[in-house]
């Protein structure tokens, strides 16, 4: 992203990314808060960052199904190879991702040499204040439970079976570490704020990005893909264990959205710490 700025120093951004960036703090209670460039810049690359992670995901959901379809077409003697280039490309998805959580923290930092002094959390932020222990109990509970029934499906004798489940192992593996990754990201680059309201606003962008990678959407999709080799051939008791890990994921992510303390609420509380 091109360092842009005016002449005062503050960096230049499009009048619809400032009208963006008030909408967003009207839509977290803060509307008598004025947007400034310096929060119209975070959000505009945050906005962008989300979108090239999408895109991320979905070709990584489609070397996943090809990796599955390949494999029945070309049969166990690819299969091998096949899995190697998923690795690899598992290993790509950390390493985009990592550099996506780079680009958003020199936008940051370079956001932040600007300003004329920097505000400090009068609390240390860790996982619990910024993802949560319900939420980080369900995300480790979704990726165990995921890649238990994957086990579970190795012991099966049909081979295409087991061919499904290492894919899944090995997707389960790379979206973890995705995750891990961008947790370790929020938690340890620097606070960019001046005052009361860029501070808060901050907090509230960390638990925001931190609640949004632990949701287990990517998880959910990996098992939609080579899934359904194993509803052929598994047992009775795999086919009950998939479909209550399903539903009830669901329906732990449904309780914990609604029982969830909002954002602004846990900036709020961070920042008014004594």
């Amino acid at each position: 992203m091109p360092d842009r700025t005016s002449s005062n120093g503050d960096p230049l951004v499009r009048p619809a990314e400032l009208k963006e960036a008030g909408a967003w703090l009207a839509g977290h209670g803060l509307a008598e808060v004025e947007p400034t460039p310096l929060l119209a810049t975070r959000l505009a690359v945050r906005r962008r960052a989300r979108l090239a992670a999408a895109v991320l995901l979905a070709a990584f959901l489609i070397a996943v199904a090809l990796t599955y379809t390949g494999g029945l077409v070309d049969g166990s003697g690819h299969r091998r190879w096949l899995l190697l280039v998923l690795t690899a490309l598992v290993a790509g998805l950390v390493l985009a991702q990592s550099s996506l959580d780079w680009w958003v923290r020199r936008v940051d930092r370079r956001a932040g040499a600007r300003l004329p002094r920097r505000a400090t959390y009068p609390v240390r932020l860790g996982w619990r204040t910024v993802l949560g222990l319900p939420r980080a109990v369900f995300a480790a509970a979704t990726f165990a439970g995921a890649a238990a029934l994957a086990v579970g499906a190795l012991t099966l004798r049909d081979p295409t079976a087991r061919y499904a489940a290492v894919i899944l192992l090995i997707g389960l593996g790379g979206l973890a570490a995705g995750v891990v990754v961008q947790l370790r990201h929020l938690l340890t680059y620097p606070v960019v704020a001046d005052d009361q309201a860029s501070l808060t606003a901050d907090v509230i962008m960390r638990v925001e990005d931190a609640r949004a990678g632990a949701v287990p959407t990517a998880v959910w999709s990996v098992w939609s893909l080579p899934v359904v080799s194993v509803f052929g051939t598994a047992f009775g008791w795999w086919h009950a264990a998939w479909l209550a890990f399903i539903v009830l994921s669901v329906i732990a992510q449904a309780l914990i959205e609604a029982r969830t303390t909002r954002s602004v609420m846990v900036a709020r509380r961070v920042v008014s710490a004594p």
